[in-house]
Parts: structure tokens; sequence; C-alpha cells
């Protein structure tokens, strides 16, 4: 029987895309209010949405983006934990982890040893829409590699590229329980510690590989000592977790300095540009990790639930107070509109000591949105946006 060879190491699995559209054309039409407080919403499964609005169509204003940079595959899935179980995981054995206290999202996922190049080599068997959303961020938004995937195509590590001498573009042979001739699409980060490479459900069965191997746990804000063993109660002495969240400080997060010129163009240069300008000393990834967790980068801007609307989902009591016209925009500060909008959130942020960092900051992010979960789940995805937009 195939087993994954899950290598514990310490790293994390992203979840989530940059979305990088073009912000030039999104506009005011009218004068909203809001601010960025939500209730919790329980995720199981493959969903991905700890913040999300209920209707995207309603409350929208403005222009579509003018451009993207990058696609939209959905909102942010942080795996905390990676369970894996040699004889694969049941469907009940799923949902009981699903279940467990803290627990917010899980994906099950194929695996096995498979012999590339006539070297062992980890796969995974994945559906690419569902696991598009627990990608690394430049992973996720590369549209090419999850088309390939869908048609029998390998994505393989960067490590496992560079060790198995694996060109993009080319054939190489996949040998499971069958041998399988298969292009390489393209070397990416994975996110998966010891994994070399991807492919889809369809082709992993053709190799042979074991069904429902490891699950991938998302549990922002639980005690993650206590649930891996929960975790364990359920595998049985068989089963393994791995912790893949990082020790990972604030003052690793990157902080610019300098602002562009001219009006920002992408939401990535109007994150960087909103946290020089309007809060020196936040670092840029934290309002893109939130406008990711709250909107997808205003893919889907409201209303939600509790009336919040907006790429950065805020309330309108709290826009009353916190609102602006940024970077050169006249009229009322209009919460449909990118370029008031995330200024606005990080001066709201600031105001409640986000720029000092450390305990500061997470108490800042926690009056954001007043859920613990909340606050980690912002710190995990912005060390991500780290680690890939140096």
């Amino acid at each position: 029987m195939t087993s994954v060879l899950l290598r514990s190491a310490a790293g994390i699995i992203a979840s989530a895309s940059l979305a990088l559209f073009v912000v030039t054309g999104f506009s005011s039409d009218d004068g909203h209010a809001g601010s960025g407080t939500h209730a919790a919403t329980a995720l199981v499964g493959n969903a991905a949405s700890p913040a999300a609005a209920s209707s995207p169509e309603a409350g929208t204003t403005g222009d579509s983006a003018a451009g993207v940079l990058g696609p939209a595959p959905g909102r942010l899935v942080v795996p905390d934990l990676v369970a894996s179980l040699p004889s694969g995981f049941t469907a009940a054995q799923v949902a009981l982890i699903a279940g467990l206290p803290g627990v917010r999202a899980v994906m099950p996922v194929d695996g096995g040893v498979v012999t590339i190049n006539d070297s062992s080599a980890s796969v995974l068997g994945v559906s690419p829409s569902a696991f598009r959303s627990w990608a690394p961020p430049a992973t996720a938004d590369a549209t090419g590699i999850w088309t390939a995937l869908v048609s029998g195509d390998l994505v393989a590590s960067q490590d496992a590229g560079r060790r198995l001498a694996l060109t993009p573009g080319t054939i190489t042979q996949l040998s499971g329980a069958t041998s399988e001739p298969v292009i390489v699409a393209a070397t990416a980060l994975l996110g998966v510690p010891g994994v070399d490479g991807l492919v889809d459900v369809q082709r992993a069965a053709q190799l042979g590989l074991a069904a429902n191997v490891a699950v991938l746990i998302n549990a922002p804000g639980a005690d993650l000592v206590t649930l891996m063993q929960q975790v364990l109660s359920v595998t049985g002495p068989a089963g393994r977790v791995v912790n893949l969240v990082p020790v990972v400080t604030t003052t690793q997060l990157p902080v610019t300095t300098t602002v562009t010129s001219g009006t920002p163009t992408s939401y990535l240069a109007l994150y960087q540009d909103s946290a020089a300008e309007y809060c020196p000393g936040l670092s840029w990834t934290v309002l893109a990790a939130i406008g990711q967790i709250e909107s997808d980068h205003g893919a889907d801007d409201g209303p939600s639930s509790a009336g919040a609307l907006g790429p950065m989902q805020f309330l309108p009591s709290t826009w009353a107070v916190w609102g602006t016209d940024g970077f050169g925009q006249t009229g009322p500060p209009d919460i449909m509109n990118p370029l008031d909008a995330v200024p606005s959130a990080a001066r709201m942020l600031c105001a409640d000591g986000a720029a000092a960092g450390g305990t500061s900051l997470a108490a800042a992010i926690f009056d954001y949105n007043h859920a613990d979960w909340y606050v980690n789940e912002v710190l995990d995805l912005a060390s991500e946006y780290a680690q890939e937009y140096q």
C-alpha cells in the first residue's frame, strides 16, 4: 500500500490568493458608511469565508476592475495542522475532525509515493478547485497551474523540480500502481512540507495513490496542542498530526516607509501605500490579510449579515467615525471605493495602536473583529504575504 510522506517541518500551508485587482476605475456613486466587525461563520469542508458578505451582488457600486493581475480563487483557508493516516480517513472520521472544538475547515487529500526519474517522490492527489484556496498566495494566483492539474498534468514543488531535474513543459513518467506519462506543467511553492508534487484526483486514482490519506485542518485560535491530541483520538495509534504553524513575530512582518507617487493601481500597491501613509510602522501585510479575509480583495463586498459593506467590510456606525478620503479622492468617503476603504482601515488600526506591533497589533486586529480566531488568521496570512511578496 502506498503512503504519503508528510515530513515534519516548521512551515505553514498558505490559503488564499492575493488577487491583485487593478483599483483604478473603482469609483463611488453614492455615500455609503460602514465598518468591520462580523459574527464568525463556522466552516466545514472546502468552504472558505471567515467573515464573508452574504450577497456579493447587493450593495456593489462602481465599475469593474479595469484589469486583473491575478485571479480570485476564493477567500482564505489557513491550514494549521495536517493529519495523516496510512489506511486513509473514512468519511465519518473526517466529519469527527471537522466537528472538534475550534476547527473551522477541513480538507481530505489523496497521496502516496511514486517514482519520478528513478527517484521516490511524495505526491498528493487533490481537487484543483478545492485545494487552490489552501495553496501559497503566489501559487493560488497562478491560473495556469490549476488548469494544468485539471488536464492531468504534474505540478512539482520547487525543491523537487531541482532535485529530480524536472523541466516545465517536458514529459516525465510517474510510476505507482501503473506507469503514466505526464506533462510537468510547472514548479511552484506547494506549502505542504515534504510533498514533491500535485496531481488531480483522477490521475491519483490511476497511479493507485491512497484515498483520503491526509486531512488539512484549519483551526485559528484553537489550542493546537489540545487539538492535536483530539485528532489523534480520532485516528488511533496509526495516525500522525503535524503542527504547520511557524513561530512568527510581528517584527518579521515587512514595513513599507515610502509612498509611491500617484494613485495606487493595484490592491498590493494600495495596501503598501495605505500602511505607509496612514499608519507608519504598520505592515502592509496586515491590511492585505484583512482585505483577503473580509472580501477577497473586493470580490465580495457585501452587505454581510450584519450590514457591513465594502472591500474592508465596515459597519455604517464605524465608517461614520473612520471613513477617509484617500489618495486625493473627493466627496464623501465611500465604503465601496477601495481607495477610501483601505486607508480608513489603516487609520482605524493605527488609532488602536497597530503600528506598535506585538500585543498592541493583536489588540487592534481584535478590535477590528472581536474574535481570537480572526486575530490568528490575520497574523498567519500576513506572514504568508511577507514570505511571498517580499
